[in-house]
């Protein structure tokens, strides 16, 4: 269990962490997340193994640690102990901080302002005049933050400077763990993985990762997304996942990595805004989480990662896509099927599958390789000349295209009609599920764009008691044309163009809040929690 459910000291820890017979039973649900425990069968694991596992699951506690620091600062210990609550103190832990991530961060601490834009990588009393005056291009590193000298002015520092206490003992943590694997590739991305923490250039251990297919377990760690960077998304936050291969459900998708240069071509735009070429050593392979740490528990749950996010590793070798099935599964059994019965006809509703909700997950992370990763025009990657906007419409890319990819793959002879047909229900259906990530999530905003732009091509019915039906005809054609638009803003780097796209359709209207309301009346959770860690895995 997470050790950072503080109500006193040591109690805490022993109600919240390390000890089975003494911690505190956690609810089934809190303010709208159903807990889920992550449990595996370890019994088959070697004695090696195990304590390989005990190790990168300390290493990922120190993960933990260091994203409470950029989220919400270094009193976090002071401000769980001091809520009397134990709802509140619970919820304040998943949400790491008084803001809820899920209701456009809205404090819910009483006294509490409104979250910093730039969280905890900023000075809260910078500008974005005294930054873009700050002469220092380390300024804009994903792997920096800003902070004030003894005079008051700006200075940078390095994670590995910043943080040098708990990135050395996090690094020796995989360096154990690497002397006791028996799976070189796996053992070598540990060795320079923990070299990556102590320097922060990443590109080696990144190339090394995309080598680690084959092994029964993965690790991801580090400082890898950037979306609590509000401010200016240049700042990447530390997480960590470990993970256990499911080899059957692998074998399932290990075919479509190969597809990944003839649906590139495939695209609906000009060649030159789908020049670059996918890499071929991507792969697609699935798993059960058995730890989320930091940055991926804040809020919302990861469901699956697409990584690395380096644009180098991308064109050179491509990326993993790494499906979490079990985290899948219990979000479409505690959310998405209800979800469905309130707002879905009964005949569309039977349509709404946990396979076409998997799928659909796995093609929107095939879809983030995908398109371009540099501007046409010389603006840099898509992803500096977008800024802060980047996450919003690369999270609705992948959705839009993973959804595209059905149709192409149905022609390729890969998918029956009636996947497509349920794929596109099922899709969207999921869209009332991401848009109550809210407007602060980049992925509540991206399903807004996709919505709104269903709406304005009339790719839906809605009846007077609020049961949607979707053509899947009108649906197909308008997710090709907004793909194609999509492509265009990122292949061009239309800053201004996107943030204005985003502010006018990124929005909730009347009839859709009312939908929201319902689906809120019928208790039906927005996310998960999880019952994790060392003890709950018997390590």
């Amino acid at each position: 269990m997470k050790k950072m459910w503080f109500l006193t000291g040591l109690c805490a820890l022993f109600m919240f962490s390390g000890c089975c017979s003494k911690k505190k039973a956690q609810p089934d649900v809190v303010m709208g997340f159903a807990k889920v425990p992550l449990t595996a069968d370890l019994s088959g694991l070697t004695a090696d193994e195990k304590q390989m596992l005990t190790y990168l699951c300390d290493a990922a506690e120190i993960m933990d640690e260091l994203f409470w620091l950029e989220a919400y600062g270094p009193d976090k210990d002071a401000f769980l102990a001091a809520i009397d609550n134990d709802t509140l103190r619970l919820f304040a832990d998943i949400n790491y901080g008084p803001w809820s991530r899920l209701d456009d961060n809205a404090p819910f601490i009483e006294g509490v302002g409104a979250k910093p834009a730039g969280a905890g990588f900023y000075p809260t009393d910078m500008t974005k005049a005294e930054f873009e005056a700050l002469d220092d291009v380390a300024k804009t590193s994903g792997y920096t933050v800003l902070r004030r000298d003894e005079n008051g002015n700006l200075v940078v520092k390095y994670y590995h400077e910043a943080f040098a206490e708990q990135i050395e003992k996090a690094a020796g943590l995989l360096e154990k763990a690497a002397a006791l694997c028996d799976h070189e590739g796996f053992k070598n991305y540990l060795n320079l993985r923990a070299k990556a923490l102590r320097t922060d250039d990443y590109f080696e251990s990144d190339m090394a990762w995309m080598d680690v297919k084959d092994y029964k377990f993965d690790f991801v760690v580090g400082p890898i997304e950037n979306y609590e960077d509000a401010l200016f998304g240049y700042k990447n936050a530390h997480e960590s996942f470990l993970l256990i291969k499911d080899a059957d459900w692998s074998a399932k998708l290990d075919k479509f990595a190969a597809l990944l240069p003839d649906l590139q071509k495939s695209l609906p735009v000009e060649d030159k805004y789908k020049a670059e070429t996918p890499g071929l050593e991507s792969d697609m392979n699935v798993y059960d989480a058995v730890l989320y740490r930091g940055d991926c528990n804040a809020g919302g749950k990861t469901i699956a990662i697409n990584l690395p996010n380096d644009e180098r590793v991308h064109i050179q070798k491509g990326t993993r896509k790494l499906q979490l099935k079990n985290a899948m599964k219990a979000k479409f059994d505690r959310i998405m099927m209800p979800i469905a019965e309130v707002v879905m006809t009964p005949e569309q509703k039977e349509k709404v599958a946990f396979n076409s909700f998997f799928e659909n997950v796995t093609f929107h992370e095939v879809a983030h390789g995908m398109g371009v990763k540099n501007t046409i025009n010389g603006k840099g990657t898509v992803r500096q000349a977008l800024k802060e906007a980047y996450a919003t419409i690369e999270e609705a890319k992948a959705d839009i295209m993973g959804l595209y990819l059905v149709d192409r793959l149905h022609e390729m002879g890969e998918l029956d009609e009636g996947a497509v047909e349920q794929n596109y229900i099922t899709f969207f259906a999921g869209i009332f599920r991401s848009v109550r990530f809210g407007a602060a999530s980049a992925h509540g905003k991206a399903n807004m764009l996709c919505f709104n732009y269903m709406a304005d091509k009339g790719v839906f019915t809605r009846s007077e008691d609020g049961l949607y039906t979707v053509d899947v005809e009108k649906m197909k054609a308008a997710t090709a044309s907004l793909l194609a638009d999509i492509l265009k803003v990122q292949a061009e780097g239309d800053y201004d163009g996107l943030t204005a796209w985003i502010a006018e359709k990124s929005v909730v209207n009347a009839d859709l809040q009312a939908d929201l309301d319902r689906i809120a009346g019928a208790d039906i959770p927005k996310d998960i929690y999880y019952e994790q860690g060392k003890c709950v895995l018997g390590l």
